[in-house]
């Protein structure tokens, strides 16, 4: 193993310790060339943004994927996950007193359209759709009207996954998107899917991922380090409106 370093796949011995003792099933192996960074947030956003792109719809180089919460962890890794896929992501974030320095990081990571959350809701999207397919595949992260705006502009059949609740107000389906449009409302939780497909199935997309990174085609989402001691710091920051930053105890 002097190749790899190891990273524990079910927590079942607890989170805050640097060493363990278990069955060698309970551990992806992950290569030491990794920066620690991408290693230390692998194991859940990154996952679920994969597993999203690629298990709900079938999608091709040029098509369009549209998701909410575009600047958080998830949202930064479908960026880059669909870019490296030759898909085009429209991105809607809420107003900030920052939404240019935002919209310009993300675009730099590979996004290639980032739209607030009021011009979601407004007639010009129309002209978007003149040059880029309306997406087929729509994942929510926020809930509320926010992903019923983004329902209305799924091509017919599309999917909306739900991996999210960050507005805390439910998903509003409008019945026209049913009946007119057979658009597919479906959920997610990586939790879940790691238990049913168990640790072969996980070590194959973590690989992937990691050849993602290593290709340099999928980065750390933006993050602040923080002396663990210093872990009110962190809490603070998270806690904190537009914050758009991972908070990453350093032990």
């Amino acid at each position: 193993i002097q190749f790899w370093k190891l990273l524990l796949f079910v927590i079942l011995t607890g989170t805050w310790r640097i060493e363990a003792v278990s069955n060698m099933n309970t551990f992806i192996k992950v290569p030491k060339v990794i920066p620690l960074l991408c290693a230390a947030t692998l194991s859940v956003n990154p996952c679920t943004a994969y597993r999203m792109l690629y298990d709900f719809e079938s999608l091709k180089p040029g098509d369009s994927v549209i998701q909410n919460a575009a600047n958080s962890g998830v949202g930064q890794a479908t960026i880059q996950i669909a870019k490296a896929m030759s898909l085009k992501t429209i991105n809607v974030i809420r107003d900030r007193p920052d939404i240019q320095e935002l919209s310009d990081r993300l675009k730099a990571m590979g996004a290639d359209y980032v739209i607030t959350e009021e011009a979601l809701r407004k007639p010009e999207m129309k002209e978007l759709f003149k040059v880029v397919p309306r997406p087929r595949l729509a994942l929510n992260g926020v809930g509320g009207k926010s992903a019923t705006e983004m329902l209305r502009h799924l091509e017919k059949g599309g999917t909306i996954v739900t991996y999210g609740g960050m507005a805390k107000k439910p998903v509003t389906v409008p019945v026209s998107a049913l009946i007119f449009k057979d658009v597919k409302i479906r959920g997610f939780w990586v939790t879940q899917w790691k238990r049913e497909h168990g640790h072969d199935l996980v070590q194959e997309m973590i690989s992937q991922l990691c050849g993602f990174i290593e290709e340099g085609k999928l980065k750390a989402p933006i993050c602040t380090e923080v002396q663990f001691q210093d872990y009110q710091t962190a809490l603070k920051a998270a806690t904190t409106p537009f914050t758009s930053s991972k908070q990453i105890l350093i032990m």
